[in-house]
């Protein structure tokens, strides 16, 4: 089923004035730009990151200056030029200072290509990727590592169809050539040794993920970890060993396989093969490592956890094994941290619900943190900071979450449920102009981290797979019974939102709870899963089978659990979203779900409205400040008609 795609929205209504207000907050909250990604040379002296503060993210460098004292002005940043207006999604800095790796996103959209330019903005050019005829078409590349010694980074290509490999290469940024690395199903190369001998890489489906260490030199491979148990490894380096080790590198790895919650994992290596036994290194009860990194000469580690969505550093000596806790983080979250190549100083991302992330540098030595780039001034009397709340699912399970509660209440009013995506994400008390927006206009938000999210362990995480999403479902029920059993809510006055993933949830709670919800907004969520498999890019599709259950041997329960097949039972005002451009999940899943509405409103003058927002130009993630704008305007504008905001 398809239908042409309507470019503006459609609510109807008079607005009231906080809700105008709220629109015009959420407007002056999206153009607060940004600073993220960081990378610095190996002096750390300068520093390279990606920044939205022209509107669309691109990639900026700037010197590292601190001990300023308070109001003196940062130094200047400099944008680099790469020639295409395309958003940047990431950048790296080559060892030996001499480039920078930047990955594109192709016309705004979910594929990617890989470019490289100097440190002075000179010789951009695109090695990797693009090519496409249209939106949408042209060869994915995905940066990785520079290799140790900085002549070389790693692009990997993705299959462009069933059956095909993922292959790795080494590029060369002169001349653009690429050679031979690794090849397999879903492989992602972590990083590579200096003499470039030695590779770590992982493969497998989301949640069912193995790592293994190859020697180039002797073409042999040795798995890391535990063969078959279940998990995801996030990050991975290889250093040298620690010192009074007798084995020539150690690869360190942030892993839950085989692990209760993710921590810090290392092991020795040596040539032909030989490997020593994974060590527990650093284990938390009460947090996940999120992060790491490391100095050159592997003597230390930077480590950052994740403590029921708060962050929390620590420094890693890989001699004695002491842990320095890394004190006075000026924010609530931390995120891409770097440490320098001699461990002196470190540079990561710092956000909190009223500040938008920012860059941060950290003296290794003396614990001082000086603001290396400032985000605009906001009007922080009118934001809020939310609440940690923990409530039990249908059948007991903890469940926590973040609640925004309006600055004026008087008791029970309109509510809405914000289900973030993935579903392995997890919602923290980051920057967020969609829920302050909401607050501002008189809407209660409970962002809850339902069963899937991450952060919580790995048990946890897998708790939604396949037969299991039922459950999923009923944690978002239960959520919406927390606002209303709380006092937060009214009856009847709680609406679902969410996007991608958490758009799948709101409509499938919409479609197979009706009565449950006032309204809903579906952010560039799947309508119907048998659909999603079809049209999705192949290797998303590939790696997704272990969470949402195979294409062809589950299409059954696929078919149970599409909202698509219960479109008749959704009895709630709709709003739906989508990016143009996006391939992750393709915009048919909108299309269709909008048309069966329509359908529908023609035969039976029952059915609820429905209405579409299609942002030109994006893809899976809206870049730029104006598709947010436009969006968090219209969810605002919707559900403060659909909720009765007075």
């Amino acid at each position: 089923m398809t239908t042409t795609a309507t470019t503006t929205a459609t609510t109807t209504g008079t607005s009231t004035g906080a809700v105008e207000r709220a629109v015009a907050l959420s407007d002056v909250l999206v153009g607060a730009w940004g600073s993220w990604g960081p990378v610095m040379t190996p002096d750390a002296q300068r520093v390279a990151f990606v920044s939205d503060r022209s509107g669309t993210p691109q990639v900026w460098v700037q010197d590292v200056v601190t001990g300023l004292p308070a109001g003196a002005p940062l130094p200047q940043a400099r944008r680099l030029d790469l020639g295409t207006p395309d958003p940047v999604v990431h950048v790296t800095w080559a060892a030996d200072s001499r480039w920078l790796g930047v990955e594109v996103a192709t016309d705004g959209g979910v594929r990617t290509e890989v470019w490289v330019v100097r440190s002075d903005g000179s010789d951009a050019r695109r090695i990797a990727g693009g090519n496409g005829l249209r939106p949408g078409e042209g060869v994915h590349a995905v940066l990785g590592p520079w290799t140790r010694s900085g002549h070389r980074l790693v692009v990997t290509l993705p299959p462009s169809g069933p059956g095909e490999p993922t292959r790795s290469y080494l590029a060369e940024p002169a001349t653009g050539r690429l050679d031979p690395l690794a090849e397999g199903a879903n492989t992602t190369v972590l990083d590579v040794s200096l003499e470039e001998r030695f590779i770590v890489l992982k493969d497998g489906e989301r949640g069912h993920q193995f790592c293994v260490v190859v020697d180039r030199l002797d073409d042999t491979s040795a798995l890391l970890l535990h063969p078959g148990a279940t998990g995801s490894t996030d990050g991975a380096l290889l250093r040298p060993a620690p010192e009074g080790d007798s084995g020539p590198l150690w690869v360190y790895l942030a892993s839950d396989v085989g692990l209760a919650r993710r921590q810090l994992i290392g092991m020795p290596l040596g040539p032909h093969g030989w490997k020593g036994e994974p060590r527990a290194l650093a284990v938390r009860d009460d947090a996940e490592l999120e992060a790491l990194d490391a100095d050159d000469a592997g003597r230390l580690l930077l480590l950052v956890w994740n403590a029921a969505g708060r962050s929390e550093l620590e420094l890693f000596d890989t001699a004695t094994h002491e842990r320095t806790p890394v004190t006075g983080l000026p924010g609530q979250v931390a995120a891409d941290p770097v440490l320098s190549r001699d461990g002196s100083s470190v540079v990561l991302g710092v956000e909190g619900p009223t500040r938008p992330r920012e860059l941060w540098h950290v003296d290794v030595t003396t614990g001082a943190w000086s603001r290396i780039t400032q985000a605009p001034d906001l009007p922080s009397e009118q934001l809020v900071e939310p609440e940690l709340v923990r409530f039990a699912g249908r059948d007991g399970l903890p469940l926590t979450g973040w609640l925004y509660r309006p600055a004026a209440t008087g008791g029970a009013g309109p509510a809405a449920l914000w289900l973030h995506g993935g579903p392995e994400a997890q919602e923290r008390p980051t920057f967020n102009p969609y829920h302050q927006a909401l607050a501002a206009a008189g809407v209660a938000v409970l962002a809850p981290n339902i069963r899937g999210s991450s952060g919580f362990g790995r048990e946890f995480v897998h708790a939604d797979d396949v037969e299991k999403r039922w459950d999923a479902l009923t944690d978002v029920l239960a959520a919406a019974d927390h606002l209303v059993e709380t006092g937060v809510a009214g009856a009847g006055r709680v609406a679902v939102t969410g996007r991608s993933y958490g758009g799948y949830a709101s409509l499938a709670s919409l479609a197979f709870s009706p009565g449950a919800f006032a309204a809903g907004v579906d952010i560039c969520g799947m309508s119907d899963l048998t659909t999603f498999y079809r049209d999705t890019e192949p290797w998303i599709g590939a790696v997704a089978v272990t969470k949402y259950g195979h294409p062809e041997r589950d299409r059954a329960l696929l078919e149970q659990l599409s909202p698509l097949r219960a479109v008749d039972d959704v009895d709630a005002p709709l709003l739906v979203v989508h990016g143009e451009l996006d391939t992750n999940v393709p915009v048919g899943e909108a299309h269709q779900v909008v048309a069966a509405l329509r359908a529908r409103a023609e035969v039976d003058d029952s059915t609820p409205p429905v209405e579409y927002l299609e942002l030109p130009g994006e893809g899976h993630e809206y870049r730029r400040a104006e598709s947010r704008r436009a969006l968090n305007a219209a969810v605002v504008r919707f559900l403060a008609e659909h909720l009765g905001v007075a």
